[in-house]
């Protein structure tokens, strides 16, 4: 099965030339910039921002699925196909149906741990599809939409959280980093990378993606501060979620994330994440930016956690199910479906076909999960150093004789 859509194989680059370091453009008709719905949370007033001006929010395409021009980054998918948009649609629908297999899984015990993007789609997939082959992503553990984008086999994101792996692709074949579970040190990585392949004179990007509970880490802060002194070609996606697990934003912050930017000296924007035009396009913006040489870009996409932190988080411990229910109406996908719907010549054909695609998807990644070998039990003490050394030998030992324990109780109960 292909991992590709008719999106992912455009090549053409569309030029930005003249684009300053915009912090981001109100776009008419926007709604969202605020979340609404949300009760009985204690959620305090940070909604106020400098001066007490609303945040300004990109959006391209409304919840209702209606088109809304916006002149800063319009031409950014000026020239975007009728294929191309159910690319976009197809990208979505087989990504949330894998994000919902793999729940299901850990729900059996075929999984230890999982983390759903559930909500989160149009903010992965437009921001995925906007880079180049040549560009290299640093994704947290969250980006499964992103891995997609990549081509990385949806199956290769499982083995770790099956326990067999630590990884299972190699991140040199999709430039696409090994999932990384420590809370913002993947910025600081992505720093680095951007600011060696400037070195090396590449005119390639680097994106690197973390959430809102990550941005009060002192990791992002210092890889911020590194990436505005040397001027890295680096683009900072952050996708807020609203939660980060049972904190609201408003615990993380006092201004919009988008707008801590401005004190790092490089621009933010603040994009509906649940517009996947609008991710599509200011992501294309930022990293055009990066590739000119322009430095960082934090683009802050607004959205929403739909499901719990991780398959081991109860979300209704500390939100309510109206404000659910209020971002349900944002949904990516849906709105997405309306546009195609009113706006091209998409039939009901390809809405079945992709359905018969998805339940193809849902049963390989069964298959696929539950044929997984068991790995070494003593394949982490390799190549901790390259000539070996006492101390890793001495576990090696004590791991090796408590593993031998277990035969003997095999034996004294006739197995």
């Amino acid at each position: 099965m292909t991992v590709e859509s008719t999106a992912a194989r455009k090549t053409t680059r569309r030029s930005a030339a003249g684009k300053t370091g915009s912090t981001g453009s109100k776009a008419a008709g926007t709604t969202g910039s605020k979340a609404a719905g949300t009760t009985g949370t204690r959620r305090a007033t940070a909604k106020k921002t400098t001066g007490g001006a609303e945040p300004e929010l990109v959006q391209l395409l409304t919840p209702e699925g209606k088109r809304v021009k916006n002149a800063e980054y319009d031409p950014f998918v000026a020239d975007i196909t009728d294929d191309e948009l159910r690319g976009l649609y197809r990208d979505m629908v087989l990504t949330r149906r894998f994000d919902a297999e793999a729940t299901s899984l850990q729900r059996q015990g075929e999984l230890g741990l999982w983390a759903s993007l559930l909500g989160q789609e149009a903010a992965q997939i437009g921001s995925g599809r906007a880079t180049r082959e040549d560009d290299y992503v640093f994704p947290t553990y969250r980006e499964h939409g992103v891995a997609w984008c990549r081509g990385v086999d949806p199956t290769n994101l499982l083995g770790m959280f099956r326990g067999v792996n630590n990884g299972g692709w190699d991140p040199g074949g999709n430039n696409f980093h090994l999932y990384t579970i420590v809370i913002g040190s993947q910025t600081l990585h992505a720093t680095g990378y951007a600011m060696g392949i400037a070195k090396d004179g590449a005119d390639s990007a680097v994106i690197a993606y973390f959430g809102d509970g990550a941005s009060s880490q002192g990791d992002v802060a210092e890889a911020f501060t590194f990436s505005a002194v040397y001027n890295a070609p680096v683009v900072f996606f952050c996708q807020n979620n609203q939660w980060a697990i049972s904190e609201p934003t408003e615990k993380q912050t006092r201004v919009p994330l988008y707008q801590r930017a401005q004190g790092f000296g490089f621009p933010g924007v603040r994009v509906d994440g649940n517009d996947v035009l609008g991710c599509l396009a200011v992501t294309k913006w930022a990293l055009e930016r990066a590739r000119r040489g322009e430095g960082p870009t934090l683009v802050e996409a607004y959205t929403y956690r739909m499901g719990a932190h991780t398959t081991s988080d109860d979300p209704t411990r500390y939100r309510h199910d109206d404000e659910r229910v209020a971002w349900e109406a944002k949904d990516p996908i849906a709105r997405l479906r309306s546009y195609l719907e009113s706006e091209t010549d998409t039939n009901e054909g390809f809405f079945a076909e992709l359905e018969a695609e998805s339940e193809a998807l849902g049963r390989r990644v069964r298959e696929v999960v539950r044929a997984m070998p068991d790995p070494d039990h003593f394949a982490i003490f390799e190549n901790v150093y390259a000539d070996g050394h006492a101390l890793v030998d001495e576990e090696r030992a004590q791991f090796a004789a408590y593993q031998a324990s277990f035969a003997d109780v095999d034996v004294e109960e006739g197995k």
